[in-house]
């Protein structure tokens, strides 16, 4: 039977606009950062869409919290969402959430499950990505003595940190994008390792139903 209860209830309704909040947040901050000649106008609607989507979240963030009357276990058991609330560059996450609702809603995923955690890894990798860059690049590209001077080297920085091979022609100096730099290799051993995990299994369940069935032909 469908859960039907408030916190339920109001998670169903606000999936939608918190995706969206996600990607206006990522939109905003982007225009922020990469369009250096922006009108000062423009800019401060980019500043008013940023702070926007953060009370859209943490409004969300605190009903569902006063749903739960847990008191502080609630933010000890939906640490995640604590996280999103706190760290700007995990907003865009949500969007991922909604791919996963969207499957839910029309009955039976149609992949397998690790299909599914291959896809959901790759998307969380591509906005992380993405934020990371525009955050390192945006605190690196004037910082003395940074060698992350354009959007294309941090993206090349998040590459090479998000697959944990660390080349090493590029690393962050300031204090902020050697936060965003240990926050990307966490993240990055994370999603590799349910990549690889999945396909390993993904691989181990077909050989397994090969070998059955080569044993079942047999004993005919």
């Amino acid at each position: 039977m469908e859960d039907d209860s408030p916190q339920e209830r109001w998670r169903r309704r606000t999936e939608v606009p918190l995706a969206v909040g996600s990607l206006l947040f990522l939109g905003s901050y982007a225009a922020r950062v990469l369009l250096h000649g922006m009108p000062e106008g423009w800019r401060d609607v980019c500043v008013a869409v940023t702070f926007g989507a953060w009370a859209l979240f943490a409004v969300d963030y605190g009903v569902r919290w006063r749903m739960s009357r847990s008191g502080l276990r609630y933010i000890r058991t939906h640490w995640l969402d604590t996280l999103v609330l706190l760290l700007p560059l995990l907003r865009p996450l949500r969007v991922v959430r909604l791919y996963e609702a969207v499957q839910k809603r029309h009955g039976e995923p149609r992949l397998s499950l690790y299909a599914r955690v291959m896809v959901y890894a790759s998307l969380s990798a591509l906005l992380l990505g993405f934020a990371g860059a525009l955050a390192v690049y945006h605190h690196e590209r004037l910082a003395p003595g940074a060698n992350i001077r354009t959007f294309g080297d941090a993206v090349w920085w998040t590459c090479t940190t998000l697959s944990t091979v660390g080349y090493g022609d590029k690393a962050p100096v300031t204090g902020v994008g050697r936060l965003v730099a240990v926050g990307m290799m966490a993240c990055g051993i994370g999603l590799l390792g349910a990549v690889t995990g999945s396909f390993s299994s993904w691989l181990i369940q077909v050989f397994t139903l090969e070998d059955e069935k080569r044993r079942a032909r047999n004993q005919r």
